[in-house]
């Protein structure tokens, strides 16, 4: 697969922060998915162990998750660890691993934020703007913002707010479990990215293609 272009990830955490203020403004948050239209769908992780990290892309089928094609490549890790800066951290790893895809998803899911963030550009975001392909977020955690208490259900949300804007939900994926963080990455909106997540968590708290890229970057 080949991307958009090639982003520079030699910086220090003080240029990536300029870096993502500059993007922000590319990122594209209101066209909504067509989940009809959807084929396969990439779940996207990486491992970090010993400071070597290992990325994985699990392309699978939807609505039925059924494998197509895994892409992993490993190096050492390049960036420290700073909150909201993850993309900088994972991003090479990525970029090698996309470049081995063969098949092109209608969209990936990052297990990581998206337009959740203090800058609203998380990994989601910014590589998505080199993938030229729609991608939302999933993260298991919440980078910023509040929300009310989140229903007991399944598929109950609420929306997450930062400064007077929404910036994406908390949503329930299954019963007894803590909620997952979703927000459009790039080429998404809101409404539908929910709905993706949602279609893609049939049985457990994170999305199937979320659990098959986890298993992959893990087995180092």
């Amino acid at each position: 697969m080949k991307l958009n272009a090639v982003n520079r990830w030699d910086i220090s955490p003080k240029e990536a922060v300029a870096e993502q203020n500059r993007l922000r403004g590319e990122v594209i948050t209101d066209r909504p998915l067509d989940l009809a239209g959807i084929g396969l769908v990439a779940g996207v992780d990486v491992s970090v162990k010993n400071d070597v990290s290992r990325a994985a892309v699990v392309v699978t089928t939807f609505p039925d998750f059924e494998p197509v094609e895994t892409a992993v490549a490993q190096m050492p890790t390049p960036f420290p660890y700073v909150p909201g800066l993850l993309s900088f951290r994972e991003g090479p790893v990525l970029e090698e691993a996309f470049s081995r895809l063969r098949h092109v998803p209608d969209v990936f899911i990052f297990d990581g934020s998206g337009y959740l963030h203090p800058r609203r550009i998380g990994i989601a975001c910014h590589m998505g703007l080199w993938l030229g392909v729609p991608t939302v977020a999933n993260a298991k955690n919440r980078l910023c913002g509040s929300h009310e208490e989140v229903g007991p259900e399944r598929g109950a949300c609420q929306l997450v707010t930062d400064r007077g804007e929404i910036i994406g939900a908390a949503l329930r994926t299954r019963a007894g479990c803590k909620p997952v963080y979703v927000s459009a990455g790039h080429l998404a909106d809101l409404d539908s990215t929910i709905s993706l997540i949602l279609a893609c968590a049939p049985k457990f708290r994170l999305p199937e293609p979320i659990r098959s890229a986890h298993n992959a970057a893990g087995a180092f």
